[in-house]
């Protein structure tokens, strides 16, 4: 019989602050791109068919 023991979880303490910025940025591109109608993004009709697209190409419904 060998001593082969499973691998233990390694905390990773330096990914927590990346993870706290991602986490909020992440989210709020999801919402840009999947629920907003120009509410947030009120930058003209660039920003707002850039997401429209962005809708489209994930194969959410927007109309």
């Amino acid at each position: 019989m060998s001593d082969i023991s499973a691998p233990s979880a390694v905390p990773l303490p330096h990914l927590r602050p990346w993870l706290l910025l991602a986490v909020p940025v992440l989210l709020l591109v999801v919402y840009l791109v999947l629920m907003d109608n120009g509410a947030v993004s009120q930058t003209g009709t660039f920003l707002h068919e850039l997401m429209h697209d962005g809708r489209h190409l994930l194969g959410v419904p927007c109309h």
